[in-house]
């Protein structure tokens, strides 16, 4: 048949009317497509995975089927892992140190109040702001795992750690009085709740890197009155031992110069009182005579030769003149 001089081509089944495959071809084509599509996503969704674990967390292939009764039997998984959703599930923990702080301030943490409250020796209650470190070891993991099973850290920190810490608090405590753990003892007392907490999470490779309380403790007002009044009377006593030592060992300082001056003294009178003694036994007439030779010849080498040119009357005292020598 010819239009217009134009010979028509017979259609082919494969073809539409203006040569495109047919819609019944393309659907079926699709439906395909997407059948692989939903296939592949089954696939690596439900029979197989792959998932990354990067750097600072360590990973652990728990097993659905919960066969798994020891750390040993639990992988550690770090790096690219290839794992099946319908037989296992990869949990990764952060191994990095975790920061963490409980306080009553509703800007820090979380939206609530948080602060610790502990009872003393006498059954005082104190609350306190505290802030805690702690990091996993990589190679205990699957010991933390096994002992807290929890896939998440935010809900062992918040949970089972605020628990431990609490009640490590209240354990120390009980042996501390309220003045002691508000005073001068309180870091003995933090030391000995940190090692405390820290028996009680080695096991599970918890590592317990630093705790300490946020400020100072809290009592009621009366109690850091009282302690705070205690404290500076303690300070003025010991204030006035440190003047009245002071004082005495001035005053023992002064007494011991006089005496050692009086000792000096009567040494020095012993021992001119000797030489007196000395002096008094050694003079005879037979030394006073020769002393007086002794000066008389003095005199006499001393003399030039010239006669006195005066003479005294012995009788009247009368000075007389000399007649000179021709």
């Amino acid at each position: 048949m010819t239009i217009f001089g134009q010979i028509e081509q017979p259609r082919s089944r494969d073809t539409g009317p203006y040569g495109n495959p047919p819609l019944g071809k393309l659907v079926k084509g699709g439906l395909i497509g997407v059948g692989v599509l939903i296939a592949l996503f089954i696939f690596f969704n439900y029979v197989a995975a792959i998932t990354r674990i990067g750097a600072g967390y360590t990973g652990v292939e728990i097993l659905l089927s919960g066969s798994q009764r020891g750390p040993s039997e639990i992988p550690i998984r770090t790096g690219w892992v290839f794992y099946s959703p319908l037989r296992s599930q990869i949990i990764e923990f952060p191994t990095y140190v975790q920061t963490v702080k409980w306080t009553h301030d509703l800007n820090e943490g979380h939206a609530v109040n948080e602060e610790m409250s502990f009872n003393s020796k006498e059954g005082m209650e104190v609350f306190a702001d505290v802030s805690l470190s702690y990091a996993i070891d990589p190679q205990k993991v699957p010991d933390f795992y096994l002992k807290y099973r929890v896939s998440d850290l935010e809900s062992f920190t918040h949970g089972i750690l605020r628990d431990i810490v609490r009640n490590s608090l209240n354990e120390v405590a009980s042996t501390y009085t309220i003045e002691q753990i508000y005073g001068e003892e309180k870091s003995a007392f933090l030391h000995k709740t940190e090692a405390q907490i820290q028996e009680k999470l080695a096991g599970v490779g918890v590592g317990v890197q630093q705790f300490g309380f946020i400020g100072a403790p809290r009592v009621p007002d009366v109690i850091a009155q009282a302690i705070t009044a205690k404290a500076q009377a303690i300070q003025h006593a010991e204030q006035a031992r440190n003047e009245l030592a002071e004082t005495q060992a001035q005053a023992a300082k002064q007494i011991a110069e006089a005496d050692g001056e009086a000792k000096s003294e009567v040494t020095r009178a012993q021992g001119e009182a000797e030489a007196n003694r000395i002096r008094q036994t050694s003079i005879t007439p037979q030394l006073l005579e020769l002393r007086r030779l002794e000066n008389q010849r003095a005199l006499v080498d001393k003399w030039n030769g010239q006669l006195p040119t005066v003479e005294t009357n012995g009788a009247s005292g009368m000075m007389l003149q000399l007649p000179k020598p021709n």
